[in-house]
């Protein structure tokens, strides 16, 4: 069985949880194959038992590859278990809203390619001062100062649940091996 793993990223947090996603799923017994889902051409979806996308959501929507991507091979897509990893800021608020307004992003990119995808993870991503240039370290700090959250800007803040991803990757791996046997 092989499971198609793919990404966008903006300062690599996204990337680093497909990297740990894949390596979770290569644990469970699948074959994986990672990829950059802006590199066009690398892969035929169709081929693969499975398909787990990691997209980080930034001023309010998904990077656009993302969204080509899903409308593209949305029949390939509807063939296999797929599954989204939804990587923001936003679900690790104290705010209700805004946690209800990151939940809401995946039903968005629903509307936006015409294909639901069955399975949802929310990761919370995290601050990564160290790669903001100066403007928007500035920026993200005054966020996090509002929400109450770090403000140190010497080092990055993680705020991913790794258990609670493993949970859903383990999941999406057995869902992968069930559908594999029907």
């Amino acid at each position: 069985m092989t499971v198609l793993v793919l990404y966008a990223t903006i300062e690599g947090h996204t990337r680093k949880i497909a990297e740990h996603a894949a390596a979770r799923l290569e644990a469970a017994g699948q074959a994986v194959f990672l990829g950059d889902i802006r590199e066009p051409g690398f892969a035929v979806p169709g081929r693969f038992d499975g398909v787990l996308i990691c997209a980080p959501i930034h001023i309010g929507r998904y990077p656009s590859p993302v969204a080509q991507f899903v409308t593209e091979w949305k029949d390939a897509l509807a063939q296999v278990p797929t599954a989204l990893v939804s990587v923001s800021l936003a679900i690790h608020s104290d705010s209700a809203e805004e946690r209800a307004e990151a939940e809401a992003y995946p039903a968005k990119l629903e509307k936006k390619t015409g294909f639901h995808i069955p399975k949802v993870h929310h990761a919370a991503g995290a601050l990564k001062f160290l790669e903001y240039d100066f403007f928007k370290r500035a920026l993200m700090r005054r966020i996090a100062a509002k929400e109450g959250g770090p403000v140190d800007t010497s080092r990055d803040h993680e705020f991913t649940d790794w258990q609670a991803l493993d949970a859903f990757v383990q999941e999406f791996a057995d869902d992968v091996a069930l559908a594999r046997r029907a």
